[in-house]
C-alpha cells in the first residue's frame, strides 16, 4: 500500500516563504507524475504544480514564478518551494501521485492527507 505523507505547512506572513515536502511510503518501485494541489472551503481542489519522472514541470498561472516544484526519485519525495506568499495562497495543500508501481502491482491517483498553509496579511 502506498501512502503519501506531507510536511512543512504552517503560518507565514504575506511575502514570506514556506517549503512543503511529501514522501511516498511503502514498497514503491516507480512513480509517475507527482504534484501538489490545494483546496479552500469555498473552492474545489485545484492544481498548483506537477512534475513528471523526467523533471518536466507544470504550474498554475497564479503561482508561476513564485513556486517551484522538484522531486527526488531515489527518495520518493516531491517538494514545493513557495515564495512571495499571498493571503490567497491560504489553503490545504495535498500531495498527489498519478500512478506508481508497487510490489502488489500498479496503483493510481494516490493522495496525501493534506497540510494547512495559512498566509496572514
Amino acid at each position: 500500500q502506498v501512502q503519501l505523507v506531507e510536511s512543512g505547512g504552517g503560518l507565514v506572513q504575506a511575502g514570506g516563504s514556506l517549503d512543503l515536502s511529501c514522501v511516498a511510503t511503502g514498497i514503491v518501485f516507480t512513480i509517475g507524475d507527482m504534484g501538489w494541489y490545494r483546496q479552500t472551503p469555498e473552492n474545489q481542489r485545484e492544481l498548483v504544480a506537477t512534475i513528471n519522472s523526467g523533471g518536466d514541470t507544470n504550474y498554475a498561472k497564479s503561482v508561476k514564478g513564485r513556486f517551484t516544484i522538484s522531486r527526488d526519485n531515489d527518495k520518493k519525495r516531491v517538494y514545493l518551494q513557495m515564495k512571495t506568499l499571498k493571503p490567497e495562497d491560504t489553503a490545504v495543500y495535498y500531495c498527489n501521485i498519478d500512478r506508481a508501481t508497487t510490489h502488489r502491482g500498479p496503483v493510481y491517483d494516490v493522495w496525501g492527507q493534506g497540510t494547512q498553509v495559512t498566509v496572514s496579511s
